[in-house]
């Protein structure tokens, strides 16, 4: 069963009526028979159903937080006459110049101490993921407003329940994605490691979309898809 976190519930409103709709798709229909061999009659085509789907896009935002301590080494200058570093414990001699590099400083070249350290690392990445109805992560192309959306979101779902199509994708399995995309793979030596992820949101956006299923030569089936919001053949 799938598991449901709160979350907001968002229609957005159709731009294209049935009428337009049936336009495109006589339009189209077509190209979606034609081969490089043959090209159907427009006849030859018989629109067998036109239907008004919403689909959902599935958009989940959150804050990732950590802080460790990871092993690092960082370089200093020193002067030529310095054989090494001292400090705390720890003694640090200078690295060792090839032959190469000596001919070209002479002894006045600066020498350089690779002191070996350990940082405390702070890490805050904030970011959401969008995905289609299938799971698939996608970049959102819609604007979400008073005017692009509708005011009663699920008394329209509710009404056209058998018509709606939810997202494939779990709440929970989305939220997974999001924490792998906030996580940053660490270092191989970490230690003292502190997690956080907190949930920020989570949005179901249906999109109204018309899926028209033809018939074509020979009963074969072709299906025509057209997002009514941008009035764009998918």
């Amino acid at each position: 069963m799938k598991k449901t976190h709160e979350h907001k519930t968002v229609v957005l409103r159709k731009k294209l009526e049935e009428s337009e709709a049936l336009e495109i798709i006589d339009d189209k229909k077509i190209g979606l028979f034609k081969s490089v061999f043959s090209r159907p009659k427009r006849d030859d085509i018989h629109i067998h159903s036109v239907k008004l789907y919403y689909e959902c896009i599935l958009i989940i935002s959150g804050k990732y937080m950590a802080n460790y301590f990871r092993k690092a080494t960082h370089s200093i200058s020193v002067s030529s006459n310095v054989s090494e570093v001292i400090l705390g414990d720890g003694i640090f001699p200078v690295r060792t110049k090839s032959n190469f590099k000596k001919a070209i400083v002479g002894k006045r070249g600066k020498n350089k101490v690779d002191l070996k350290l350990e940082e405390h690392v702070f890490v805050e990445n904030e970011d959401e993921l969008t995905f289609d109805h299938h799971g698939r992560e996608i970049k959102f192309p819609f604007k979400l407003n008073s005017k692009t959306t509708e005011n009663y979101p699920n008394r329209l779902l509710e009404k056209n329940s058998s018509n709606v199509k939810n997202s494939e994708l779990t709440h929970d399995d989305g939220i997974k994605k999001l924490q792998s995309f906030l996580k940053k793979p660490l270092v191989d030596e970490v230690r003292n490691l502190e997690e956080e992820f907190v949930l920020r949101e989570i949005t179901e956006v249906y999109v109204p979309i018309y899926e028209a299923r033809l018939i074509g030569p020979k009963k074969k089936v072709g299906i025509i898809r057209i997002d009514s919001v941008r009035k764009k053949v998918l």
